[in-house]
């Protein structure tokens, strides 16, 4: 398999954030300019290498694991409550940019919570590009009943993660899922994407309590309150392939949420799935970097 060697280098290092040991990974000079980076669901920051690697310009780049993905520690609760990624990227942000606003990239879950962080604090956010971070159709309130139920079940019978035997098993399983994504690539994720376990096996650094299912619907009210409160200019890229991204912008009333946003520029990527920083990371970064100036 071929290796991918990147351009630029990630250091670690590890910061007490609301009661959880917090891993954040960064590339660049801390005195250049700061450009914060989150990921999705069931991922980690060293999914942004290829990324940092296409910028083009010096930047300080901070990615953190969320809490209960890569090297992060996991919550107690044995559930994942969405407003905890709030806090918790307010008090990231808080350590790391004290007294300024922050450029921001977010990608899926990512994006979603910076969409919302956004609105609650729009004086923390400079400028906002959000990769396929597209909320959901929303919830009819006759759900909730069934959906606590769903929940107190999950956390009675919590769910499992399935080790896999060897790293090539997780490369093959990154590519089933992506086949855009090249072999050195998929490689290079597999190493930051799983860990070794006493018995030869590959274990996925996640908290598998990122399954139980989220007790609360999603109100599209509410989070069109919160995305017509951001006042940062936000640039919104999603995929020409990514099955969700058409889905929910055929969806009715799609278009009028997102306008919502007071500055909003939408983009598509072409040739790319819903990981489009890992197909067209290259694009990706001409397109950020000449939005944020």
């Amino acid at each position: 398999m071929p290796a991918y060697v990147p351009r630029k280098t990630s250091r670690s290092r590890f910061v007490r954030l609301r009661d959880i040991d917090y891993h954040l990974r960064e590339w660049g000079d801390p005195a250049a300019p700061l450009l914060v980076m989150v990921h999705g669901w069931m991922d980690v920051s060293a999914s942004f290498q290829f990324l940092v690697d296409a910028l083009a310009r010096d930047w300080h780049v901070v990615a953190p694991d969320w809490r209960g993905y890569g090297l992060t520690g996991w919550s107690t609760s044995g559930c994942y409550w969405l407003p905890d990624y709030l806090g918790d990227l307010d008090a990231l942000l808080g350590l790391v940019s004290p007294g300024a606003p922050v450029k921001l990239v977010a990608h899926s879950l990512g994006g979603n919570m910076a969409l919302m962080y956004a609105g609650a604090r729009p004086e923390r956010i400079e400028r906002l590009v959000n990769l396929e971070g597209l909320g959901m159709s929303g919830d009819a309130p006759g759900k909730a009943p069934a959906r606590l139920a769903k929940w107190l079940g999950e956390l009675r019978e919590p769910p499992t993660l399935s080790d896999y035997p060897s790293l090539d098993a997780v490369v093959a399983r990154l590519q089933k899922t992506n086949p855009r994504l090249r072999a050195d690539r998929a490689g290079y994720l597999a190493e930051h994407w799983s860990a070794a376990t006493d018995a030869g096996t590959r274990r996925i650094f996640g908290d598998p309590a990122h399954k139980v299912v989220n007790p609360y619907l999603y109100r599209v009210e509410e989070v069109t309150a919160c995305w017509s409160a951001i006042a940062a200019p936000v640039l919104w890229i999603m995929a020409r392939d990514s099955d969700y991204a058409k889905r929910m912008d055929a969806s009715p009333g799609y278009a009028e949420r997102i306008a919502a946003i007071a500055d909003v520029r939408r983009l598509w990527i072409d040739d790319a799935g819903h990981m489009l920083h890992h197909d067209q990371p290259e694009r990706l970064a001409v397109e950020i970097e000449a939005f944020l100036g």
